[in-house]
């Protein structure tokens, strides 16, 4: 009777502390080590533990849940067994032997993790591979694949079209109006009646000099806000009532007009970096974990580059780099990669966003100001999420650079380029 009410005097202790000032460092190592080895079952285990030992909503509840998600979301991303996996990769690639697979998860180019100590595979793991084994294999016959596409022959008609008109003076190039309409919907009865459901749909950003003209057309609540200029992201907010039983459903339409933009840096005089401007300072930072100076990251922007290299000269070395090694590749969850651009540069693959991290990491490293850009793709029925970026230079201004796209089919370098 005495050992069980030490016992419950401890726990209670122990719960109380816990809720107090208790140190947490022990429990958050635990859980991301087992994320780390793949022992997804402890590690959620550990971290509802801990959500229930502090308050909700407190900063150690909301990393613990935070790794109780990337848990789960590693599952998803990983949830094709081998034999499932054998199966995709004969019907993408035809027969194939053992040794083969081998040395494809060698290689990295078949991508899987230990699960609770069972051999999982990426669920795009299969067209992934060729992907990659189709660029390594010939990697000439691998840039050119994809040039009869409706898409990029699209892509090359519009950017000569752009180049000529910009070429001869015109500030707006190829101007396009542009009608988007974004639709949410909330399924009925996941949020009890009548909590308020807060819902942000992308909003085009005033003050770009490539698009213009914005304007709403319709939106499904009268109450609304638009997110004013000096915000990060251009969303428009939208909040109503969750009915049982019903869905809930929010909506906006919009037009604006996009152009196009070309900027030919070899013909322009791109002077030294102000290098005690915010501006620069700012751009050129790290920002982790996604845009860092890992040690990686250094060594192979220095080995592509020159000490000597002046900003195009930087750009166009490491640019011209992942055209020749970096192929792209469908993501993983992004929040389950804590560090995209090593990811990249060890696997030597990526999506846009991913290529894009990395391509920034390198270029701020070597004092080059880049941003960010985010949003969307719109060759007509292509229309798809993108990332990308855009390049400072002083002098000349902010020059869009897509690092994800293959190079263009034709003999004008500034347009195999652009």
């Amino acid at each position: 009777m005495n050992k069980l009410l030490s016992l419950l005097l401890t726990a209670s202790l122990f719960v109380s502390s816990c809720k107090g000032k208790h140190d947490y460092t022990g429990q958050i190592k635990e859980i991301k080590s087992y994320i780390e080895n793949g022992n997804l079952t402890k590690s959620q285990s550990v971290a509802d533990s801990l959500k229930k030992l502090s308050d909700k909503y407190s900063p150690i509840w909301m990393t613990a849940d935070s790794l109780k998600q990337i848990t789960e979301r590693i599952r998803l991303d990983f949830s094709i067994p081998e034999n499932r996996v054998i199966e995709q990769v004969k019907a993408l690639n035809g027969p194939f032997t053992v040794e083969d697979m081998q040395l494809w998860e060698r290689n990295g180019w078949l991508e899987w993790r230990l699960i609770d100590g069972v051999k999982m595979y990426f669920n795009r793991a299969a067209s992934n591979l060729m992907l990659i084994k189709s660029f390594h294999e010939n990697r000439k016959r691998w840039q050119q694949s994809s040039w009869n596409e409706p898409e990029i022959k699209f892509r090359l008609m519009h950017t000569k079209k752009i180049y000529r008109e910009s070429e001869s003076g015109n500030s707006d190039p190829e101007p396009v109006i542009m009608n988007a309409t974004y639709t949410l919907t909330v399924h009925p009865d996941v949020v009890p009646a009548g909590d308020t459901i807060r819902c942000w749909l992308p909003f085009p950003a005033e003050g770009h000099p490539r698009q213009y003209g914005i304007k709403l057309t319709n939106v499904s609540e009268k109450d609304y806000i638009i997110a004013p200029d000096t915000s990060l992201h251009s969303t428009i907010y939208l909040e109503k009532p969750a009915e049982k039983g019903k869905p809930t459903v929010f909506s906006v339409s919009y037009k604006y007009i996009s152009c196009g933009g070309y900027t030919d840096l070899t013909e322009r005089k791109i002077l030294p970096y102000r290098k005690s401007s915010p501006q620069y300072m700012r751009y050129t930072s790290e920002q982790p974990p996604q845009i860092n100076f890992s040690n990686d990251v250094k060594k192979l922007a220095d080995s592509i580059t020159g000490p000597n290299d002046g900003p195009y000269e930087t750009v166009y070395k490491i640019y011209s780099w992942f055209k020749q090694n970096i192929p792209w590749a469908g993501a993983q969850e992004y929040s389950i990669m804590p560090d995209i651009p090593g990811y990249v540069a060890d696997h030597r693959r990526g999506d846009c966003g991913m290529q894009t991290l990395l391509f920034m990491s390198m270029l701020r490293y070597k004092g080059i100001p880049v941003r960010w850009q985010s949003g969307w793709m719109v060759p007509p029925g292509a229309e798809n999420l993108h990332d990308w970026c855009e390049v400072y230079y002083e002098g000349v201004g902010l020059v869009p650079a897509d690092v994800s796209y293959a190079l263009q089919d034709s003999e004008d370098k500034l347009i195999k380029y652009f």
